[in-house]
């Protein structure tokens, strides 16, 4: 699970050496890293609420689309496999596209309020629903409103987690209201004693 052996091209190197970062990244190239998913990874992948995935047409640009979903709709299913449903969306179909002629993608995926990020490159592969139904039940989210058109299986090759710098916190909503929670009791709290109060004073 090397991500580093498969980012780091003769291309890339060459810059590493101009600018004197090469000497730190070839330790990482050889052989730093687990051979498949922790539990920080599955953790992580499996609380993820959207990500990002680039993958390549034929005309050979890349094409970079956000999924999004309930959290956990993106399933860890082995220490080097992840899925998730591929919900109906605007019909254009251009990473579905793009993966029936080539299977290599790159998947971001970040938490922003913790400021982190990990990249991955993978295979995908499409699924039909009738093809593994048993798969589908495991990965289709239920509770969420949606219409469900295929399964998408990435094998993960390589797994990299990047640095906090210049990553800006961004909250959602549930987490704004999560983190004000106690306050906004606090503060319910503190209007119902003055009603009382004011109400003993009143008599």
């Amino acid at each position: 699970m090397n991500y580093e052996q498969i980012a780091f091209t003769e291309a890339v190197k060459k810059l590493q050496e101009l600018y004197g970062s090469r000497m730190a990244y070839e330790r990482m190239e050889k052989g730093y890293g687990e051979e498949g998913f922790t539990a920080a990874e599955v953790d992580f992948i499996n609380n993820r609420d959207s990500f990002y995935m680039a993958s390549i047409s034929q005309s050979g640009y890349p094409y970079i689309q956000h999924r999004g979903g309930p959290k956990g709709f993106v399933k860890v299913l082995d220490d080097c496999t992840i899925g998730l449903v591929d919900f109906s969306g605007n019909k254009q179909y251009i990473s579905a596209g793009n993966a029936a002629d080539n299977s290599k993608v790159s998947l971001i995926m970040m938490d922003y309020p913790q400021r982190a990020r990990l990249k991955l490159f993978a295979d995908i592969k499409i699924v039909g629903i009738s093809e593994n139904p048993d798969l589908f039940q495991l990965m289709d989210p239920e509770e969420y409103q949606h219409k469900a058109e295929r399964m998408l299986i990435f094998s993960v090759k390589g797994y990299s987690w990047n640095c906090p710098q210049h990553i800006t916190p961004r909250y959602t909503v549930e987490e704004i209201e999560s983190a004000f929670a106690e306050r906004n009791g606090y503060v319910q709290s503190l209007e119902e004693e003055l009603r009382r109060l004011r109400m003993l004073g009143g008599k």
